[in-house]
């Protein structure tokens, strides 16, 4: 039986958060963030393996201070690469017997269970899926010279979060194009949409953040404080 793995980026600098630790270590009520993203796919019956990638002078530290301290199951650690799309090449290539890989941001704590096993389900059925909620605000098109120049429908506006799901087979061959011809991507789902795959998009949580600034860590204190 093939196997469904996660791949949980965590490399975030915490640039934006103004502090010395990188945010995937900050604390949410007494446990590291990525403590919560490990938990949350090491308790899904559905994910037979996790493969956490991290920046080389951090893996040590990753080790004693999270994964043996709070006893959590990781089946291997990647070093990641200069830029996300490097990390993800580093862990696919990692995988072996694989049906459906998920790629997570470490910084996403709070993925529910059901939108795990939705995003397995939906890669499975469409080979490309990824969870996303309707902006709350108007978005506004605007010009170089920061005037508005259009309004698009909300309705058809949609924030993409993570896990974004795939086959594997579709997401790795992606991944060998976009490095072989050396394009940029900003995220998965754009890698495989370069070379014509769709991608089908469920239903995300709202409390699926990404935390990312000091006041996304004011409502992760919160939502911690609840799990």
């Amino acid at each position: 039986m093939k196997k469904v793995a996660a791949i949980i980026l965590a490399g975030g600098r915490g640039t934006r958060m103004n502090m010395d630790k990188s945010k995937q270590f900050l604390s949410l009520n007494g446990k590291p963030l990525i403590y919560y993203t490990i938990k949350a796919f090491e308790q899904n019956p559905n994910v037979d393996s996790i493969i956490l990638v991290l920046p080389k002078n951090e893996i040590d530290y990753c080790v004693k201070e999270v994964i043996q301290k709070y006893n959590l199951k990781i089946d291997d650690l990647v070093e990641g690469g200069k830029e996300r799309q490097d990390s993800v090449y580093n862990a696919l290539n990692r995988l072996q017997d694989c049906d459906v890989v998920l790629i997570h941001d470490g910084a996403r704590p709070f993925v529910t269970t059901e939108i795990i096993d939705k995003g397995i389900e939906f890669a499975k059925l469409y080979g490309a899926a990824a969870p996303g909620v309707t902006p709350k605000d108007t978005i506004k098109v605007k010009d170089k010279d920061n005037f508005s120049i259009s309004t698009p429908e909300r309705s058809s506006l949609v924030a993409i979060q993570t896990p974004q799901c795939f086959r594997y087979d579709i997401i790795k061959k992606c991944h060998d194009n976009i490095k072989e011809n050396q394009v940029q991507v900003t995220d998965d789902t754009m890698a495989v949409e370069r070379y014509a795959h769709k991608v089908y998009i469920y239903e995300g949580e709202y409390t699926n953040i990404k935390v990312t600034t000091p006041e996304d860590l004011i409502i992760a204190e919160h939502l911690a404080a609840q799990v």
